[in-house]
């Protein structure tokens, strides 16, 4: 059976991107946040969908072992992302993201996640109309909304990106969809009000939090203000 998450209407998901922490010191650095997130974010980068390379199922299964309840959510940036679901459905992980620009076949690919027993989650880029996300709402369980061309972290905010979490908000509300909306890129204390006002429903901070002078107390002054916004928005 695939897993599934939801949120209450007053709740802000928190997810530090361990891309951001110092990646010899990576468990330290997560557990030196004390608890102060709901899940734990994992870019999965091949080099060719974006320019960069990051981890593999290893981590992930080592993130498994280390934090057997925690919600692991990966985010795979690759091409061919139908080669890697077994890899890392089997690791452990309980979302399992794909780029809706790398998979010709989404719905295809995105049945063969449930099939392992995950959530599906569907990304998308800032420059890819939210319009080609709509076909595979019904059977998603995630959005990733990316606010920062994907690749690397410490990017700048596209404030340009939250029309289409006000878009994927309205067709929630509106329609027969069980979504969350998810926020990718350049998230700080600074911006975290305004796209939780905008309608998303789970937060990724990476630099912001890992690279703070104190991560635990930015992680959880994140979640105050994500709270305060999340009032104003309903």
């Amino acid at each position: 059976m695939a897993r599934s998450i939801s949120v209450s209407s007053q709740e802000v998901l928190i997810a530090p991107s361990v891309l951001s922490a110092n990646p010899l010191r990576m468990a330290e650095a997560v557990n030196a946040l004390s608890g102060e997130y709901d899940m734990l974010h994992v870019d999965i980068m091949d080099g060719h969908f974006v320019p960069n390379l990051s981890y593999g199922p290893d981590l992930v299964r080592s993130m498994r072992e280390e934090w057997p309840d925690v919600l692991l959510d990966t985010h795979l940036m690759v091409e061919r992302p139908q080669d890697f679901i077994d890899v890392f459905a089997d690791a452990g992980t309980d979302i399992l993201t794909v780029h809706v620009e790398t998979a010709p076949h989404l719905h295809r690919v995105l049945e063969m996640i449930r099939a392992k027993g995950c959530v599906p989650g569907v990304s998308i880029n800032p420059g890819t109309p939210v319009e080609w996300l709509k076909p595979v709402l019904p059977i998603v369980g995630l959005v990733l909304v990316m606010s920062v061309n994907p690749g690397f972290g410490g990017q700048s905010f596209i404030p340009e990106v939250l029309e289409k979490v006000k878009t994927l908000k309205c067709w929630k509300e509106t329609g027969p969809f069980d979504y969350l909306i998810e926020i990718d890129g350049g998230i700080s204390t600074q911006n975290v009000g305004e796209v939780v006002r905008a309608g998303c429903d789970v937060v990724v901070a990476g630099s912001a939090i890992f690279k703070a002078q104190s991560p635990y107390e930015t992680a959880r002054e994140m979640r105050r203000i994500a709270a305060e916004a999340k009032k104003i928005g309903r």
